[in-house]
């Protein structure tokens, strides 16, 4: 094991890939003069030259037309859109060419395409450039969704990603690029589909991905001081969602608390919400909380920033309402 920083975890993780497979290379704006807005892909112009690491014009719907036209002829690009919300850009590509293709071809073609993009709030970047929007890769079917939180699980999960024959949107969050973790050494892969308990505990599940994991933790940590021991889920994959580990824990704790960063209307966490109440619903001993972003663009002020989104005490009084609701059962009576 090493503690090496987030980007450098996908620095590794995409070093490894190209030194496999002559089929991936990577484009986007910045990325190999500079090394990337966040230093992740530094260092591999130099190793790989500038046929497998090319920088492109600002031109989002162009780029991704490039990678997923690339991906169904053979290759295995991986696109980097500085920021999720130019992402939108390219949505007819995802949506109605990359993600379809597989099944209008009767399962013959695949589309190994790799867009690795970042989003959330962080240093008053405003409306334009701090969205969480998850959820609209989420809605779509075709796509694979990784949210990944730690060090570890960046590398593991984006060297899944490299070898797999479909889509994958790997959404990475500003705000982690800096903070350091455990790797372990040599080949480390992390499968989609598999959650992470990064906390256990028996009073309450609660559920969070990407930069809403670590501000989870410090709300667990806070509630332990109490004797409340909160059970924190990271998915890492929204897509495969890693069911059977949410509705475990929640059979085990009897409370749900879900976090998201992204705007509460219409997200992941009311979705992961139905599927607690259609399938675990005689568990719950409290109705499911959801701490999400306020439905607003996001603002430029610092501080109304932060108060658009959750924040480790908005976790912990979600858990405490949820503790001191009255139980379901007598709720009925």
């Amino acid at each position: 094991m090493r503690e090496i920083m987030y980007r450098d975890a996908l620095r590794e993780a995409l070093d490894e890939e190209m030194a496999r497979s002559s089929d991936v290379f990577i484009i986007g704006e910045g990325i190999a003069e500079r090394g990337g807005s966040y230093k992740v892909t530094e260092g591999l112009l130099a190793k790989y030259g500038p046929g497998r690491v090319r920088d492109t014009p600002i031109a989002e719907a162009g780029m991704i037309g490039v990678g997923v036209g690339a991906a169904i002829a053979g290759a295995r690009p991986v696109v980097e859109i500085l920021y999720i919300d130019f992402a939108m850009l390219g949505m007819d590509m995802i949506v109605n060419q990359a993600a379809k293709f597989r099944l209008m071809t009767g399962g013959t073609g695949r589309v190994p395409f790799v867009m690795r993009t970042q989003g959330g709030t962080g240093g008053g970047v405003a409306a334009q450039h701090s969205q969480s929007l998850e959820a609209l890769f989420y809605h779509i079917p075709g796509l694979k969704v990784v949210m990944p939180s730690v060090p570890a699980d960046a590398k593991g999960l984006l060297k899944y990603a490299l070898r797999q024959d479909d889509p994958v949107m790997f959404l990475e969050h500003k705000h982690l690029y800096m903070t350091k973790g455990l790797v372990p050494d040599g080949e480390h892969i992390t499968p989609f589909g598999k959650a992470d308990i990064k906390r256990p505990g028996k009073d309450v599940t609660i559920i969070a991905w990407s930069n809403m994991v670590p501000r989870s933790l410090e709300a667990a940590e806070e509630l332990a001081k109490s004797g409340i021991e909160a059970e924190v889920i990271d998915p890492r994959t929204l897509v495969p969602l890693d069911k059977e580990a949410i509705l475990a824990s929640v059979a085990k704790t009897n409370r749900v608390v879900i976090v998201q960063e992204a705007v509460r209307r219409g997200g992941v966490a009311s979705d992961i919400a139905s599927i607690i109440q259609a399938e675990a619903f005689y568990d719950l001993d409290a109705p499911i909380e959801i701490v999400a972003g306020l439905n607003i663009p996001i603002p430029f002020n610092l501080e109304l920033e932060k108060a658009s989104v959750p924040q480790k005490d908005d976790v912990i009084a979600a858990v405490l309402r949820s503790l001191h609701a009255k139980p379901l059962a007598l709720a009925a009576e």
